[in-house]
């Protein structure tokens, strides 16, 4: 498996994956939302592939924290492709997350994984991940 920065081009595989996880159509947004995350360094977009095929892939935030030495990295989208999954390319690709998260100079990571999904829950569980279970959500009306 091999592991790169997402590009421009990997927005049909991306918005494939995004629809296994249950999101609608992203077709209209993920060409620009994609070149956004690319161009920001706060950012990170990663895939997996493996022939030249996109079997995976994982976004990351990095976040500065004003009262802790260390900053931490959100995680915002993990997908393996359905077919891919319990084969130890979502391992991998999460500790190469890791790798460049303490690069970063976070230390910690965190993830929002909706109670329903409960194999991903039991993934993040065996990898060392505690659940923290206070998240507060305000929908925003934007253009109004």
């Amino acid at each position: 498996m091999n592991i790169r920065p997402a590009q421009v081009n990997d927005s049909f595989a991306l918005s494939a994956l995004l629809s296994e996880l249950g999101y609608g159509s992203t077709d209209d947004v993920m060409a620009r939302r994609l070149s956004q995350l690319i161009a920001d360094e706060k950012e990170t977009l990663l895939v997996a592939e493996e022939g030249g095929t996109v079997l995976g892939f994982i976004s990351l935030h990095f976040i500065p924290q004003l009262a802790l030495a260390g900053d931490f990295a959100r995680i915002s989208y993990f997908c393996i492709a359905e077919g891919e999954r319990s084969r130890g390319l979502g391992q991998q690709l999460l500790a190469y997350a890791e790798q460049i998260a303490v690069r970063h100079g976070c230390d910690r990571m965190e993830v929002h994984c909706n109670a329903h999904r409960h194999k991903a829950n039991q993934f993040y569980l065996r990898e060392g991940y505690e659940e923290s279970p206070r998240y507060h959500i305000k929908p925003l009306h934007v253009g109004q």
